[in-house]
């Protein structure tokens, strides 16, 4: 291999690494607890799973951001069995308890077989929730398993991941360089369930215009949400039950008809 063609793919390697996944390695018996316990098994670890008390009303999928683990993501499960929906929180390889090394690829694919479990376990409704990353993981696995979910909440979402990343590093020819594209708004184009859109209003790391243009390209029933005076990673103490309510309303009215 020519030294410039080697030098080309270690940088290729070294912004996609630095730029997208941040995984926080944890043992499995650091992530569960009275609250959220493993799922579908400890041996079988996909995830963690909160189930209210009383009635069922649907199960929602919650797919998080490019750092930490999902037992950092306990307060979706807090506030969504008070709206009755059993809550997955779904780790990603590479991350948590679970092996593997994460890309779009395997994110991706890791995803649908979670969907496909959940559904099969509980049937309908589901709604998938994904943050940031997790939007981008949303869009393309809700995309291909679109049979099964009743609607999609991405929050902090962007249109395509090049133009987050042209936005970190002008200077450098990301289109070229990061091969996980994370295309949301071709995933999306002919999704056809309600989508709910959530930009922090000043978010400096997914600008709100990116959330923005995801919403406009759009051909789902759809409603935006912006978040006032939210930044990337503190929009949830601007939200309330109320805002809750009405998020989940909006996705699951279709299905209750």
């Amino acid at each position: 291999m020519r030294l410039r063609e080697s030098i080309l793919l270690t940088g290729v390697a070294m912004l996609q690494e630095r730029f997208i996944y941040f995984p926080e390695k944890a043992a499995i018996e650091d992530v569960v607890s009275d609250r959220l316990a493993a799922w579908p098994t400890m041996d079988a670890f996909l995830g963690l799973i909160a189930e209210p008390t009383g009635s069922v009303r649907g199960t929602a999928i919650v797919f998080h951001g490019n750092a930490g683990h999902a037992g950092h993501r306990s307060f979706y499960a807090a506030a969504l069995n008070r709206l009755q929906l059993r809550v997955i929180l779904a780790e990603y390889p590479g991350y948590g308890p679970r092996g593997g090394a994460p890309d779009e690829q395997s994110l991706v694919a890791d995803a649908q077989e979670t969907i496909a479990l959940a559904y099969r376990l509980y049937g309908a409704p589901v709604l998938l929730i994904g943050e940031s990353l997790g939007a981008g993981v949303v869009a393309a696995a809700g995309a291909r398993e679109r049979r099964k979910i009743a609607g999609l909440l991405l929050i902090t979402p962007w249109d395509r991941l090049e133009h987050v990343a042209a936005f970190h590093y002008p200077w450098v020819p990301v289109k070229w360089l990061v091969h996980d594209r994370y295309d949301s708004v071709t995933h999306l184009a002919a999704f056809g369930r309600p989508v709910l859109v959530v930009v922090a209003e000043r978010d400096s790391i997914v600008p709100a215009r990116f959330g923005e243009a995801l919403y406009n390209a759009l051909n789902s029933p759809k409603q935006l949400t912006i978040v006032e005076t939210a930044e990337h990673n503190d929009w949830t103490s601007h939200v309330d039950n109320s805002w809750w309510r009405e998020a989940i309303d909006f996705l699951l009215a279709p299905s209750q008809q």
